[in-house]
């Protein structure tokens, strides 16, 4: 009788299954700026490691593919190559019977048709043209290029004024971004190698938290010039810092009666304490920023009075307007837009939800903000509508999670098809269940009807939170290009028969992350200050601590954990705790100095200005 074996792991079976966690937790962190051809032949190498053997393309082929792509690398190939590499691929990708084969095919197709100027460059230079900067991958990573590596260093001394100070030279919302910011650097932190990436934003915050002093940079002399910056959001006041520091004058118009934008008015106060931000803002106009409040452009003054009124201007609206579902009865009583319930919490003009079962519609960082806050605002539930899967929100996943734990339930994969009345009232919101359907353009699934009949969830109040976009109307009407929602910019930010007009933030790149409209601030004031004819440098000389060799021990992640109040109702203090000394110490131990042990020190090591 043959005896059958009950399944376990061999020595070799788990050994492998490590090799490929490695290669996941690389290739996770790898740098964008890597070589597009070095990272083709790698891949295919991998590939034809992977093979059964069974058909001649993925055994031949991609064999074949990688050689032709090996002889680019070694400055062997001429141009004729690379439509070679393109059909042969193609051919793999048609006649390969697996994933294994078409799917590398498929990489190697995106890799020469994206980035043809490199194949190109290494046919005609013998070397590789890519723009490898990549010498800090955190700091890379970072939209305001801010030096994580020097803060981790200067908090892990103890020196929190400092590295509160260097966080500054690059971006001045160094409080709001350690408790908000979405940290794109610690995707590409190296220390994801080894275990876990640093908590890059939880030093931040501790080291804001533990700052003894704020001390402004020194200021260049007046150079006598006025800029207007169009919104006090997070970018124009970020441009506006930078420009006060360059000598300049910058006054701010924002036609709201406070500034900071989405930060104020599209984060909600248990995760960005509204006093916490205005002493930030307090803090960035002393530098010699002036605001006029309650401005509206296009009605209270124009663009065009602006341009004639001062040496540059600085248009940086954020995404206020909010989306709508385009059913029946979105005007109804009992259906509100999340922007404006986060924008008017601290006021009157916020629905009573006290006692009422609420409905969130959309997957994103709004939605999961407004659903939090409905439940301090007293409803008895919160139920969040999204078509597709959780998988596919855009919320970050901490966001989702929390709002998960403290009592919202998600529905995943229904479209809202109807809103309900009873007595003029919403009594309740239909949906039409969905099944994850083919991949969209934007890299996720796009949801398709299930052949099932709409049911309805009973509620007494709708919030839409299904994306924001600009208000554009009044520039385009004075002549700005607009196009999709994003006004059409020159890559330094000027705009098409507009002298001295420069455009950035959400207007020019669609709704972003705070970060990434913090960046964008920071190049337009670099931008600005050339065309006003000067080449001002932001710099901060500090001595950062000297990096040692660490030895190589793992060592796991300190987490920020939320402490959860036992009545949410009305309660919006602080939900995040910060790092204790202990984990802060630690953690900005864990740093691995790129900026000294990496392609870093070989680059002149950190830029002290800019």
């Amino acid at each position: 009788m043959t005896v059958m074996e009950v399944f376990e792991k061999s020595r070799g079976l788990k050994a492998m299954e490590d090799i490929y966690a490695a290669l996941e937790s690389r290739t996770g962190v790898a740098a964008p700026t890597s070589c597009p051809v070095e990272f083709a032949s790698a891949f295919c190498k991998l590939a034809v490691a992977q093979s059964c053997g069974k058909c001649t393309p993925c055994r031949i082929g991609l064999a074949q593919l990688g050689g032709l792509i090996d002889d680019v690398l070694d400055g062997y190939g001429i141009v004729e190559d690379l439509d070679l590499i393109a059909e042969l691929a193609e051919s793999i990708y048609d006649s390969a019977d697996c994933a294994i084969g078409f799917e590398a095919a498929a990489v190697v197709l995106r890799c020469v048709k994206g980035f043809k100027d490199d194949f190109l460059f290494h046919v005609e230079h013998h070397n590789c043209g890519a723009d490898g900067f990549a010498a800090v991958p955190c700091v890379s990573a970072c939209p305001a290029g801010v030096d994580i590596p020097g803060y981790m260093a200067l908090t892990a001394a103890g020196r929190y004024t400092d590295a509160v100070a260097l966080v500054r030279k690059d971006n001045p919302f160094a409080v709001a971004c350690g408790l908000i910011c979405e940290h794109p650097c610690e995707l590409q932190c190296r220390r994801g190698m080894m275990d876990d990436p640093i908590n890059i934003r939880g030093i931040k915050r501790f080291a804001a938290d533990h700052c003894d002093v704020e001390v402004l940079p020194d200021k260049a002399e007046a150079t006598g010039k006025r800029v207007a910056i169009i919104g006090g959001g997070p970018s124009g006041l970020t441009a506006a810092y930078f420009l006060a520091l360059m000598g300049h004058s910058p006054v701010v118009y924002d036609q709201l009666a406070h500034l900071g934008g989405m930060l104020r008015y599209g984060i909600p106060a248990y995760r960005l304490p509204r006093e916490t931000l205005q002493a930030e803002i307090d803090f960035l106009l002393s530098a010699g920023v002036e605001v006029k409040y309650g401005v509206k452009i296009g009605t209270d003054v124009t663009i065009k009075e602006l341009s004639e009124q001062y040496d540059a201007v600085y248009l940086s609206i954020g995404a206020h307007k909010e989306n709508r579902l385009g059913l029946d009865n979105e005007t109804a009583e009992g259906v509100y837009s999340a922007i404006n319930i986060l924008r008017n919490i601290d006021g009157d003009e916020v629905p009573d939800f006290t006692g009422k079962d609420v409905v969130i519609v959309g997957g994103g960082n709004v939605a999961m903000d407004v659903s939090r806050t409905a439940l301090r605002m007293g409803a008895k539930s919160v139920h969040i509508v999204y078509r597709r899967r959780m998988l596919d929100m855009t919320a970050q996943v901490a966001e989702i999670e929390a709002a998960l734990q403290e009592g919202c339930r998600l529905h995943e994969l229904v479209a809202p098809v109807g809103i309900e009345l009873d007595a003029g009232k919403v009594c309740g919101l239909t949906v039409q269940p969905q099944m994850v359907g083919a991949m969209a353009a934007g890299g996720r699934p796009a949801p398709v009807p299930l052949d099932e009949e709409p049911y309805t969830i009973a509620c007494d109040a709708i919030v839409l939170a299904i994306g924001q976009v600009v208000d554009y109307q009044c520039f385009e009407d004075a002549g700005f290009k607009v196009d999709h929602g994003r006004f059409v910019t020159f890559k330094s930010g000027g705009v098409e028969n507009a002298d001295g007009v420069f455009v950035g933030g959400d207007c020019a790149s669609g709704p972003a992350t705070a970060i990434l409209a913090i960046g964008a601030g920071k190049a337009m004031a670099r931008n600005i200050d050339s065309y006003l004819g000067y080449e001002h440098e932001i710099s901060l000389k500090l001595d950062i601590p000297t990096a040692l060799p660490k030895g190589k021990a793992y060592c796991a992640r300190a987490n920020m954990v939320e402490v959860r109040p036992k009545t949410l109702a009305g309660d919006y203090e602080l939900v995040e705790r910060g790092l204790s000394p202990e984990e802060a110490l630690q953690e900005a131990s864990r740093c691995l100095r790129c900026d000294h042990f990496g392609l870093g020190a070989l680059r002149g090591g950190r830029s002290c200005s800019w």
